[in-house]
């Protein structure tokens, strides 16, 4: 699949997900590039329709193209629960389990989800997996000062934890927590709820970017015209 495939794919998820929400919905809005394409599809629809929507975002990012599209948007502390969240994955197994976090906002997200009736999450066919791991690394957002004793507990785990830089800055990436991000590669995640498990009792991890049972539907863009609807 080129780039160019891709990108028509993920448009088509995620204007998708889009169509799915209905006037008065409080909506979740996902952090990456197949959410953004979701945001202006749902901004779209605003103005076209004029729903009544709210939307709370999962990323400071998320919530300043939501803004940029016309989008009105609250905050947890305003919003109890949300009807409907869209989000996009980097990896999706048959079980639609996912991992999440390249856009190092897998604790924004993973809180959205927490409180989400239904999370819509979004992807191209190339995000299919077998078996989680089998291409990207294992997000683990942490604390700066325990990157040490964080590095030796993740060792123990069978994880190689890659401290995460950034492009165009000098030094490691930095959430919007103020935490830093080690991309950890296993050899296999057999188990992927005991790793959440064990990885989440590490003192210093604040969040890891295995989502577990937590998607209800996954929307895959096949081409600019087709997408495919999983629902768990």
């Amino acid at each position: 699949m080129t780039q160019q495939q891709q990108d028509a794919a993920k448009r088509a998820a995620g204007e998708a997900a889009a169509r799915l929400v209905e006037d008065g919905m409080r909506v979740g809005i996902g952090t990456g590039s197949t959410a953004a394409f979701a945001t202006a599809a749902l901004g779209r629809r605003i103005k076209e329709k004029q729903l009544r929507v709210v939307g709370v975002p999962t990323s400071i990012y998320a919530g300043q193209l939501a803004r940029e599209q016309g989008i009105p948007l609250a905050t947890l502390d305003e919003v109890e629960r949300l009807d409907l969240t869209f989000d996009g994955a980097d990896e999706v197994d048959s079980q639609l389990n996912l991992i999440k976090g390249r856009g190092a906002a897998l604790t924004g997200e993973k809180v959205i989800a927490s409180v989400s009736e239904r999370y819509v999450v979004m992807i191209d066919p190339t995000k299919r997996v077998e078996r989680l791991g089998a291409r990207m690394p294992l997000p683990v957002e942490f604390l700066p000062m325990a990157a040490a004793p964080v590095r030796r507990a993740i060792e123990r785990l069978g994880g190689k934890p890659e401290l995460r830089m950034g492009v165009h800055k000098d030094g490691p990436v930095v959430t919007d927590q103020g935490f830093w991000i080690f991309d950890v590669r296993f050899e296999a995640i057999d188990d992927p709820e005991g790793l959440a498990n064990e990885l989440i009792r590490i003192p210093g991890v604040l969040e890891h970017g295995l989502f577990l049972n937590m998607a209800t539907d996954v929307l895959i863009g096949e081409s600019e015209n087709q997408v495919t609807h999983l629902e768990r």
